[in-house]
């Protein structure tokens, strides 16, 4: 996008066509209009309006507006609840520096939705400041999950074909994910309460004696969906490392990310996900992640694995770990080994990874993985 693209207000497309062009700038943005000086004209102004819902949008769309007070997507208690978990103290001026100059870009506000790009992808308005009811989803909902989503979705990773559901149908997120998951209120993080939206939402046909073998109540029970239709390696990313540079600018820098897929054990296990084997994506988390600030600030680091439950978009019926069930059982390189995890994150990720004697064994009586087809 073109720099002046994002700030251009369009007349022919807001000023005459948007009803949101009718209320002025005042009532959203503030700002002092009484004067024709720039710099007293602008005092009070508050350029993202949408970072404060009920003040600038809830005039109009009350119910909206109180609920994303409490949004996961307005709000960063997920990110609060794993630091503090790691034993971060937020009444500690060093870490809350840290935390506030890295960690809080990345919520979003009613406008990072409806009329501009998310920040986390270099903001600028959608389409000349025109409220949208939905904007593109590829520019709004994949301009925060891009490279763990939209790109798997999309099949923009070479070798491993995209999701049956955009392929096949064509669905895009609106289409699963709901204006409710959207201004959900309450919500500490994606995978609170029940699955939402869950497959058998739409496969309702799926249970034990539906004609396919794996279908029972051994898979079923024990196995997320995602272990069997993820249809291939999903990005994980390492090594995140913060800091304030010689001109004073905020940066954080990563390891090289990488394509895994890996069948680990269930950190997230309850009675809304009972399953024992799920997939795992790696986070970009470590003990020094905030070491340019000061030592020690994630004391109990290893509490929380660093192998994360997921639920990768890029699923088919056909994958090559399901096609026979030895592409699965005693395939090794399939599942989160001790081997797989650096030494130093052993001990956080202890209660996801699995022990050798725990992988499924290869069943003899089975067509071998070698005689398989590959799948879509």
């Amino acid at each position: 996008m073109e720099a002046w693209e994002k700030v251009l207000v369009d007349r022919a497309k807001f000023l005459e066509q948007d009803v949101h062009a009718q209320i002025g700038c005042i009532e959203c943005h503030g700002g002092t209009p009484e004067t024709d000086d720039k710099s007293r004209a602008h005092e009070g102004m508050v350029a993202k309006a949408g970072a404060n819902p009920q003040q600038a949008c809830g005039g109009c769309h009350k119910d909206y507006a109180l609920a994303a007070q409490a949004n996961v997507h307005r709000l960063l208690n997920g990110y609060q609840d794993v630091l503090k978990q790691r034993g971060a103290d937020f009444t500690d001026p060093t870490l809350t520096q840290a935390y506030g100059n890295h960690c809080t870009s990345c919520h979003a506000d009613c406008g990072d939705c409806h009329i501009s790009r998310p920040a986390g992808l270099g903001g600028g308005l959608l389409t000349g400041h025109k409220v949208k009811r939905m904007g593109s989803v590829w520019l709004t909902c994949g301009g925060c999950h891009s490279a763990r989503i939209a790109d798997d979705y999309r099949g923009n990773h070479e070798g491993i074909p995209g999701d049956v559901h955009w392929e096949k149908k064509g669905m895009i997120c609106t289409t699963c994910h709901d204006t409710q998951d959207y201004h959900a209120p309450g919500h500490g993080n994606r995978y609170t309460g029940e699955p939402s939206p869950a497959c058998v939402d739409c496969h309702e046909d799926v249970r034990p004696g539906d004609g396919i073998e794996q279908h029972d109540e051994e898979h079923l029970d024990k196995l997320a969906c995602q272990v069997c239709h993820s249809v291939g390696a999903y990005k994980s990313c390492f090594g995140c490392h913060t800091g304030i540079d010689d001109k004073g600018l905020k940066y954080f820098t990563t390891e090289p990310s990488q394509m895994t897929f890996k069948i680990g054990l269930n950190p997230l296990q309850s009675e809304e996900r009972p399953w024992q084997w799920v997939l795992l994506r790696h986070a970009p988390a470590t003990s020094d992640l905030f070491g340019f600030y000061g030592e020690d600030l994630l004391p109990n680091f290893d509490a929380v694995p660093t192998w994360k439950y997921t639920t990768p978009h890029n699923i088919r019926a056909q994958t090559p770990q399901n096609v026979t069930c030895n592409a699965c059982h005693g395939q090794e390189d399939l599942f989160l080994l001790e081997t797989d995890v650096d030494p130093i994150l052993r001990a956080a990720n202890r209660s996801v990874i699995v022990p050798r004697d725990r992988v499924p064994q290869y069943l003899p009586d089975y067509p071998a993985p070698a005689e398989r087809e590959e799948g879509p």
